[in-house]
């Protein structure tokens, strides 16, 4: 996910020109601003420029050799101009090349690669990184205090922003994706026992995309890119988390005790309908009310219920 730079309001300049707005982008010397974007520097198959040092220093050997200290000397700097900006790039790794400060390009091509002569390489690896965030504790959406922690993969994608843009873009993704997941937390309940809405625990998937895009969109400016984002860690503070447990368990028994209840008055509608339907036995209301307490009682009880056997009569 890339983010777009919006140049400053002229208004607001002209109102204020002592306060300058922030910006990501670097000064030049001219003292206006310009876009930092990666491009390719120019370079040449190094193999091919460590056989023309080779050959520069053999000449230049030879010219010591035959009593030509001028033209060994000249051809001596000139081998050690050819040599010098030889660079070896694994895999994965890059090189942002500057000219006395500055950027001319990044060099990418794997392998022995040869730049210009006189400047600097700075390695910038564009593998895939990931690292966990520390547990932090927030407020959820309902004011109640929870730890959660994230795994953020991520990469660099554009190796000029990643070293110009900011002073240390790993230490930049890490606190700005701490500070989305702290954002984030604090827009979603623990937990929404309705199911009406999401929450960090019951909608995982939709709290890590946000975070996700959340993270992207802060580190866009460091020439980073999100792989994945996923809730490594989620529980409630140590000084709420037995309240809250025992107020999950309550919703569960309330939860269950509706189940029961439910399946209880089901099976007493259905065992008075078959012994009436099927003329087993002449039920009045104070009978009917009797056998509904009796199986309501023996269905939706705790314990194990006692039969007692009524040899008389209901009637007195």
């Amino acid at each position: 996910m890339s983010q777009q730079l919006r140049p400053e309001d002229p208004a607001s300049d002209s109102a204020d020109p002592t306060v300058q707005p922030p910006s990501t982008r670097p000064v030049g010397h001219e003292g206006r601003r310009v876009d930092v974007a990666e491009r390719r520097a120019w370079s040449v198959n190094g193999f091919l420029a460590l056989a023309v040092a080779l050959v520069l220093a053999a000449v230049a050997v030879w010219s010591f050799v035959a009593g030509l200290p001028a033209v060994g000397v000249v051809l001596a700097v000139l081998t050690a101009l050819v040599a010098t900006p030889l660079v070896v790039i694994q895999p994965g790794q890059t090189r942002v090349v500057q000219f006395f400060g500055r950027y001319i390009g990044t060099a990418r091509h794997a392998g022995l690669t040869w730049v210009l002569p006189l400047t600097t390489r700075r390695n910038i690896s564009v593998r895939v990184r990931n690292f966990e965030t520390n547990a932090l504790k927030v407020n959820d959406a309902d004011g109640n205090p929870v730890e959660i922690a994230a795994i953020v993969v991520w990469q660099v994608a554009d190796t000029a922003k990643a070293t110009f843009s900011v002073e240390s873009y790993g230490d930049f993704v890490r606190v700005q994706s701490e500070s989305a997941l702290r954002h984030v937390a604090t827009t979603h309940p623990y937990d929404n026992p309705s199911g009406t809405g999401t929450s960090l625990r019951g909608s995982t998937d939709e709290v890590s995309e946000q975070l996700a895009h959340e993270v992207a969109a802060r580190i866009a400016v460091a020439g980073c890119e999100v792989r994945e984002v996923r809730i490594s860690h989620l529980a409630y503070a140590q000084e709420i988390a037995q309240a809250m447990l025992q107020r999950q368990q309550a919703a569960a028994i309330i939860a269950a005790r509706e189940r029961i209840v439910e399946g209880a008055v089901s099976i007493v509608e259905m065992a008075i309908t078959r012994l009436e339907g099927e003329n087993i036995v002449d039920l009045d209301e104070e009978r009917k009310a009797a056998m509904v307490s009796n199986l309501l009682v023996v269905l939706c009880g705790d314990q194990r219920a006692t039969p007692v056997v009524n040899a008389g009569s209901l009637y007195h």
